[in-house]
């Protein structure tokens, strides 16, 4: 029996796996040649910063206007309530592009409905309202990426 996988030693890798859990790292990849190894942690690392601006839903926005005092500007106000995103990834509005959309405008939800699917790291986590009522808006497109708590739509 070989004490070898591909072209690394079992005590390298069972070494690699002892860093990750100490450091509590998300993962760990060693290459030689033309073969590579990943050994992965139980925790996911924390996602890379985005460089300058956080996510948003595209919109239009106004420019923004000088203040005339110095009173802070008013966030916009939201009424309903706002379903955000539990993780990064990506938005599905539907389990697959030939099925209909779980939720749309309109559409009447109750507590526990799925009302989408992000995609992170390569799993499919179904998103269930946590509120009954009606769809009021989707602030983000199908296929787009999403941020951690990032609002995804409004019920109302």
């Amino acid at each position: 029996m070989s004490n070898k996988i591909y072209d690394f030693e079992l005590e390298t890798i069972a070494k690699l796996a002892d860093i990750v859990n100490e450091k509590e790292l998300g993962e760990i990849t060693i290459t030689t040649g033309e073969k590579s190894i990943t050994v992965k942690g139980r925790k996911c690392p924390p996602p890379p910063p985005m460089g300058g601006m956080p996510m948003m839903p595209a919109m239009s926005m106004p420019a923004a206007a000088p203040a005339q005092d110095n009173a802070p500007a008013a966030a916009p106000q939201v009424s309903g309530n706002v379903v955000k995103s539990p993780i990064v990834g990506t938005f599905y509005a539907a389990a697959s592009p030939d099925k209909p959309p779980f939720v749309t405008v309109g559409q009447q939800v109750k507590k526990g409905d799925v009302l989408m699917i992000i995609e992170s790291m390569k799993l499919m986590n179904e998103v269930q309202s946590d509120f009954d009522g009606t769809v009021a808006e989707i602030l983000v497109k199908n296929g787009e990426a999403v941020e951690f708590d990032q609002p995804i739509m409004i019920i109302k």
